[in-house]
């Protein structure tokens, strides 16, 4: 992993997550990245310009009216200098002013004149980031061809929990690694759905699996990294949503989950990483069941409802990769699977061994129609990223 010599142009406004920021420049220069720093004046009411500038070893640029520096017209410059722009922490007034075109500070002017990809990672207190008016701005910097990183859902400086904070700095070097990486899927829709889904048998007990959603958000990941306008459809998590991921739903049950992949299924690739439950009570008592006295408990169930058969049944339908997590003839399920659902690919993988769910690592066996290859163990992360790469590829093979 490397940035040698790639230019980064961070952008820092005012918040606290700003102290995250130095750590973030720490880790671009340890990948021998070049990183100029422009602070908005709010930014150094949290952090020091002279902090920034020992870290980058680069002079910091606070404002636009800095005679020397715009002598040489410094922000065109700088403009053109950049081949990223990353805004961390991106404030809410910050997204505003960016989403209706304002220039009215050194950052903001700088996004505006350059023509380098921008990614922004917003940070502010949950309820803000929930408001209509900053969920508006950023659907309006998305369609202006920004890339959202974040935010994550967790504690806040303000004692709130929720979703609104900034990335780690780690998370956000590793995206813009990835920006100059693999764009294979550049230009694609990628519907990715991801976790388990619950059954409820009363309002305590459900049904459910072990699946942590892991491999199913690395893939997110990896599609958004590769390019691809990537929706989550999310079973019950407690995952931050991946990086570069233009739009998440969380469900809880089979039945939510069919219906948001089928919602949303406009899409040219579905890849259905999530474990989704094969059957759900019939009858959902609306009070905690209890004992009786050692007395046997029968549930009676039902199937639920196939999402890959959903899709493939359908006369246009996306490029359909599925997972198969298997405890034993692994090989024979999975393309069993694949011709009976009528799938483009299958991920095969073997549940068990530190294997599969709820495990860091993962091995997988990918299957088509007319071949088949083996991705070694590893974290999920590289495996997926290793799985991206040989769907976008059967992808322009049969989907031109």
């Amino acid at each position: 992993m490397s940035l040698a010599q790639r230019r980064i142009l961070l952008g820092v406004s005012g918040g606290i997550a700003a102290y995250k920021s130095c750590e973030l420049v720490r880790r671009l220069r340890d990948l021998d990245a070049e990183v100029r720093v422009v602070m908005t004046e709010g930014a150094t009411h949290f952090v020091s310009p002279t902090t920034f500038q020992a870290l980058s070893g680069q002079a910091v640029r606070v404002s636009l009216w800095d005679a020397q520096a715009e002598a040489a017209m410094g922000h065109i410059e700088l403009a053109r200098w950049a081949e990223r722009i990353l805004v961390a922490p991106a404030s809410a007034d910050l997204l505003a002013r960016l989403a209706h075109g304002m220039a009215d500070d050194l950052l903001t002017t700088l996004c505006l004149a350059s023509a380098a990809p921008l990614y922004l990672a917003p940070a502010m207190n949950q309820q803000m980031w929930a408001h209509p008016a900053v969920q508006a701005n950023i659907a309006t910097l998305r369609q202006h061809g920004a890339q959202l990183l974040g935010p994550a859902v967790g504690d806040q400086a303000c004692g709130d929990v929720g979703s609104g904070r900034m990335l780690e700095p780690h998370e956000l070097r590793d995206a813009l690694v990835a920006s100059f990486g693999d764009r294979s899927l550049a230009g694609l829709k990628v519907l990715v759905s991801a976790g388990p889904t619950y059954e409820d048998i009363d309002p305590v007990r459900f049904i459910g699996n072990r699946s942590s959603g892991r491999m199913g958000f690395a893939v997110a990941e990896a599609a958004a990294q590769a390019g691809a306008e990537v929706t989550l459809v999310a079973g019950p998590v407690s995952l931050a949503t991946p990086a570069g991921v233009a739009q998440r739903v969380d469900v809880r049950s089979a039945a939510q989950m069919h219906a948001a992949v089928l919602a949303a299924a406009q899409a040219d690739i579905y890849i259905g990483a999530a474990a989704v439950g094969d059957y759900r009570p019939l009858e959902v008592s609306a009070q905690k069941l209890k004992k009786h006295d050692g007395g046997e408990l029968t549930l009676r169930l039902g199937e639920n409802p196939d999402i890959l058969a959903s899709l493939s049944a359908q006369t246009a339908h996306p490029f359909l990769v599925g997972f198969a997590a298997e405890t034993h003839d692994v090989a024979s399920y999975a393309q069993g699977k694949l011709r009976h659902k009528g799938l483009d690919m299958i991920a095969a993988n073997q549940v068990g061994g530190g294997l599969g769910f709820e495990a860091a690592d993962n091995a997988l066996t990918l299957y088509w129609a007319d071949g088949a290859v083996e991705l070694p163990r590893t974290s999920k992360a590289e495996l997926a990223r290793r799985l991206i790469a040989h769907v976008a590829e059967r992808y322009r093979a049969t989907r031109g």
